[in-house]
């Protein structure tokens, strides 16, 4: 059974493929054909394919082109044109009924038709445990998100300042160390400007390490 909402141009050739893939899955090698059984293709189709007719259901399997005469009933595809929908619902045309609940478009129209059938019922209280579902893990990811993001940004904070205390100190340090290299250069006898030309420290520098 599959839906599709927008015309599509190999959809005959989809579900053919699909249909005879599900009948040739049945057996594998060595099985005998007996184990095959009726495999159906429902399309529910939100478009119209058959543009010549409103006939909004019909039953297509194989059959002899000249007599009608039927082929075989293992092979069988069921197309439900939504769009070619009776303005009269008739109750006893099971198949209507549920095209309609399939195309209802809100709430009441999916109740009323829920009124129409138990199994259409059963069909919308099924919706509606799946759509409650929907919501809960919708909001379950909702938090989860919120959870992350809180995280991360923790996370970032913490990497960011942790990375700038890392950074500051390692100037502290390295201001510290040419701070220390041109203490002993003066005490060496080293003249104020040579050590400026040597290391590269500024005139505040050279007379704070004097002043160590």
């Amino acid at each position: 059974m599959e839906m599709q909402a927008y015309p599509f141009g190999q959809w005959d050739a989809r579900s053919l493929f699909y249909l005879s893939k599900m009948y040739t899955d049945q057996i594998g090698r060595g099985d005998p054909y007996t184990k095959l059984k009726k495999c159906i293709h429902v399309s529910i189709l939100d478009f119209i394919r058959f543009a010549d007719d409103r006939k909004c259901h019909r039953t297509i399997s194989l059959c002899d082109e000249q007599t009608g005469e039927k082929y075989t009933d293992l092979l069988e595809l069921q197309i439900l044109e939504l769009k070619k929908l009776p303005g009269d619902l008739r109750e006893d045309d099971e198949v209507i009924q549920w095209m309609r609940f399939l195309a209802g478009k809100d709430r009441k129209e999916l109740e009323d038709m829920a009124s129409t059938s138990e199994y259409i019922e059963e069909a919308y209280r099924e919706l509606e445990r799946m759509s409650a579902d929907e919501r809960a893990r919708l909001e379950y990811e909702a938090r989860q998100k919120a959870i992350r993001d809180h995280d991360a940004i923790m996370s970032s904070a913490w990497e960011t300042g942790m990375e700038k205390g890392m950074e500051k100190g390692l100037q502290k340090g390295r201001e510290q160390g040419r701070l220390s290299i041109v203490r002993r250069m003066l005490e060496g006898g080293t003249s104020p400007e040579e050590i400026m030309r040597l290391t590269g420290a500024t005139e505040e520098e050279v007379e704070k390490a004097r002043n160590m």
